[in-house]
């Protein structure tokens, strides 16, 4: 199934190489080299952003911080060259829906893409569920509203995508239970037989930094050895 998706990446060679790569898989790729250009061409209808972090006038994170402000939801694969856990946390933090660190594998590439894709064609061809009467959760200082698409913690609002508000309801609704992260990738992604795992850890990292009082030690989003992650509530 063809896909339009926007590059933006300032480096010409790989631009290219990326691009052919991703025409080979059928899709139709746009590539822009700037920020500006990539502002001008994101109301265009795009099902993916490719993303670089370092572009020539503008920061990758502030250009996807103001997507999502602005109400835009688009999948987005963040490329970068930084790939210490503080520039993924804030890649992730700015709201990329997965991080891709330079250099990577091509193979990797397109395989992030189609999960990214995937999971956009799952979403919409997935009706959401009448919400419940009271369509909320509590644990810690955290309180979610998912009815509302809200959430806060220790009284703070706290902002999260569509997938992160997903991930965070198919948690609520397990406590307890290991859950692998293949199995998480199948139920919340919508994509099964993929090794793009990573991803998974990516988004609980994510819900840690919002939820947890002490990310490094989480409490209610823990670490199963050798399967996945399993949701404590009290903590």
């Amino acid at each position: 199934m063809s896909h339009r998706i926007l590059l933006v990446e300032d480096e010409e060679h790989l631009a290219r190489v990326i691009r052919m790569n991703l025409q080979l898989d059928g899709h139709v790729v746009r590539h822009v080299a700037t920020g500006a250009a990539a502002r001008g061409a994101l109301g265009d209808g795009f099902d993916l952003v490719l993303l670089d972090v370092m572009l020539p006038d503008a920061d990758g994170m502030e250009l996807c911080r103001g997507m999502r402000g602005a109400g835009d939801f688009t999948p987005v694969l963040m490329l970068t060259a930084l790939d210490q856990t503080p520039d993924r946390v804030a890649g992730l933090d700015a709201g990329a829906d997965d991080y891709l660190p330079k250099p990577f594998e091509l193979a990797e590439m397109r395989a992030r893409v189609a999960a990214l894709l995937r999971r956009a064609r799952w979403l919409e061809s997935s009706p959401p569920s009448p919400p419940k009467a009271d369509d909320a959760a509590r644990f810690g200082e955290a309180e979610i509203h998912f009815d509302r698409h809200e959430a806060s913690m220790a009284g703070e609002p706290v902002s999260l995508t569509a997938l992160e508000l997903d991930l965070l309801r198919y948690f609520v609704e397990r406590p307890g239970r290991a859950l692998a992260r293949e199995q998480l990738l199948e139920d919340v992604w919508g994509v099964a037989g993929s090794n793009t795992t990573r991803t998974v850890d990516n988004f609980v990292m994510r819900l840690r930094r919002h939820f947890e009082p002490e990310p490094g030690q989480p409490r209610h989003f823990v670490s199963v050895r050798g399967v996945g992650y399993k949701f404590v509530a009290d903590g």
